[in-house]
């Protein structure tokens, strides 16, 4: 793909996705409020329309996402304790941890649960909540995940602490680690989620890969982080030696760099904030 060739399209990328993407990028960290029409204004460099634009950010308002602060005649939007928390969770993930886990070092966690029948939606607030921990279904109500992951907040939260157990533990030798990988979680399936982020972006090539670094960033970046917060972090040892991530993480790292100080100077022109007092 040639520097004038349009950007990669990753679907399924809401705005809430983009926009969210967009004050991680250049507003966490900063104690800044941005005023809605210059976010309408970037918003539109990736395609969400005006309308669709102001209504996410009124539903990220009502979800705890944003804030509000007027100034004069003018509507600003902040960062709530909640998204700033999010959002650094997605940059531990997408700068520090990564995609591959080479530093595994054999512990388990597991976590046992046993709920009432009729308990459906505490059942599937729990899963949803493991999945995104990383733990993968092993058999029956035993899940696990490698390593120590804190599941207090998760137990604590949903008030299920009487009917989860939680141990930590290795795998005997008798044991045989890939296959309980492939029996708790869908490795093919997330073979091609790498494989599909490499058809989208391995092509992307230039000294500025993109007419429009900024919009490209956005993609760029939300589409890297959907991808690895669904990724367990599983031990790179015991997965396919043809494994996608670690070439998906190296093109993420030369793009994300490579666009990282043009698309700092478009924001700059086009992100109108104001101190955040």
């Amino acid at each position: 793909m040639s520097s004038q060739d349009p950007d990669p399209e990753p679907p399924a990328l809401r705005p809430q996705t983009l926009v969210l993407t967009l004050f991680g990028e250049y507003v966490l960290g900063r104690s800044v409020c941005v005023y809605s029409g210059s976010l309408v204004d970037a918003a539109s460099r990736v395609d969400v329309a005006e309308h669709a634009a102001r209504s996410t950010l009124t539903r990220m308002v009502n979800r705890g996402l944003l804030r509000r602060r007027r100034s004069g005649r003018r509507m600003y939007f902040g960062l709530t304790e909640r998204s700033e928390r999010i959002l650094l969770d997605g940059r531990r993930r997408a700068l520090e941890t990564g995609a591959v886990n080479h530093d595994w070092d054999g512990t388990w966690t597991l976590l046992a649960f046993s709920l009432p029948d009729a308990w459906q939606r505490q059942r599937r607030d729990l899963r949803s909540q493991l999945v995104w921990a990383g733990f993968g279904p092993l058999q029956g109500g035993l899940w696990i995940a490698p390593g120590g992951p804190d599941v207090a907040p998760i137990v604590a939260g949903l008030g299920l602490d009487a009917h989860v157990r939680v141990f930590r533990a290795h795998a005997d030798q008798l044991t045989d680690v890939a296959q309980i990988i492939r029996d708790a979680y869908d490795v093919d399936g997330m073979a091609r989620q790498y494989d599909d982020f490499l058809a989208r972006w391995e092509r992307v090539a230039g000294p500025v890969p993109s007419p429009d670094p900024f919009a490209a960033k956005l993609r760029l970046v939300a589409d890297w982080l959907q991808l690895v917060r669904r990724d367990p972090h599983l031990p790179f040892q015991h997965l396919p030696e043809d494994w996608p991530a670690l070439h998906a993480q190296k093109v993420f790292t030369h793009l994300d760099d490579a666009l990282r100080r043009p698309a700092a100077e478009i924001a700059e022109r086009v992100l109108d904030m104001i101190a955040d007092d």
